[in-house]
């Protein structure tokens, strides 16, 4: 099988995340597409991060109206922060070598991706699927090869999409009494309402 993994906070999860998953499925021809949220996420290792419970639920949600898609439970049932290697090994286990693994990320992510824990490793045991990221330029495999031997040779760049939307932005909205009915799954803003997700004052589980 070839099998898609999108991580992420998903503070809340958003089209955005479901579009960048349908995209590498249908150009890839994956069999599915697991949607992995992070424990403890290292990029928000300063935040206030929405409990792992309301994240998974609202990830559950979002992936219902899609056969293809699966929530995976890796990072949050795995102690300690969240390092992609870690997840993308647990993976590699499970599926067994006969199957492959297109890891999606954005072109921020493949940017930064040096700085990430044993990247060479990373890209020794999956694919890596750029998605395009509004805001920043296309990665330079060149660039990126002096830091990450032999990578040109395992990224695949798509085209689309190009959905600008953002989780921070998300949670501002809702804030501030703004509508984000367009920005996620319908079954999502109507639970961050009932739980009062985003607020100044919000339901802890």
């Amino acid at each position: 099988m070839k099998i898609g993994v999108l991580g992420g906070t998903f503070d809340p999860v958003h089209l955005g995340h479901i579009m960048m998953a349908e995209e590498a499925r249908k150009s890839l021809g994956l069999s599915e597409v697991l949607l992995v949220p992070a424990g403890q996420p290292m990029t928000r290792s300063n935040e206030r991060i929405t409990s792992a419970e309301h994240r998974l639920r609202m990830l559950r949600l979002a992936a219902a109206g899609s056969p293809h898609l699966k929530v995976s439970t890796v990072e949050i049932e795995r102690p300690g922060p969240s390092f992609t290697v870690d997840t993308i090994t647990e993976l590699r286990r499970k599926y067994g070598s006969k199957d492959e693994i297109f890891f999606i990320l954005g072109w921020d992510g493949l940017a930064q991706l040096p700085i990430w824990r044993e990247p060479v490793r990373i890209v020794s045991m999956c694919i890596l699927v750029a998605v395009p990221r509004p805001g920043w330029p296309k990665p330079s495999l060149k660039a990126l090869e002096k830091d990450i031997p032999g990578i040109a040779k395992r990224v695949v760049f798509l085209k689309n999409p190009r959905v600008d939307i953002s989780a921070t932005a998300i949670r501002e909205k809702v804030a501030r009494g703004e509508s984000i009915d367009h920005l996620v799954p319908g079954p999502v803003a109507e639970y961050i309402k009932k739980h009062g997700l985003y607020k100044a004052e919000q339901e802890v589980i």
